[in-house]
């Protein structure tokens, strides 16, 4: 019987980060990340990645046709931009001051925040 094994590996971009991509047909592309997918170790990058979905038409209201959307890139291929150089940088962790972990580029030394919401919470 094979034991389930969990993704417990930190990632070095969260959704919200600004990142540029690295290879592929998008190569020097900097977008937003909208979403991370932690299983398939996959982001979708705004703006980078385009891909033609074609849809048929539902009902009477939707119309089919050809729909532009983000595809999802490798995470191996994303690098983060650091916020106060807008330069690409490792990142690396160390404990904050307030005792969790944070991320810094490596760079500058700079902390980086998190995607904060509303609630002032990380996400």
């Amino acid at each position: 019987m094979k034991k389930k094994t969990q993704n417990n590996f930190k990632f070095h971009i969260k959704s919200g980060d600004t990142v540029k991509v690295l290879s592929g047909n998008s190569r020097g592309t900097v977008g937003k990340v909208l979403k991370v997918d932690r299983k398939k170790y996959r982001a979708i990058v705004e703006g980078a990645n385009m891909i033609t979905k074609h849809t048929k038409a539902r009902s009477e209201e939707t119309e089919g046709g050809r729909i532009e959307k983000e595809g999802t890139i490798h995470i191996s291929n994303l690098m983060l931009v650091d916020p106060a150089t807008n330069e690409t940088t490792r990142t690396g962790r160390k404990k904050g001051e307030n005792g969790r972990m944070v991320r810094y580029s490596k760079k500058t030394g700079a902390i980086i925040n998190g995607n904060i919401e509303e609630n002032g919470k990380e996400e």
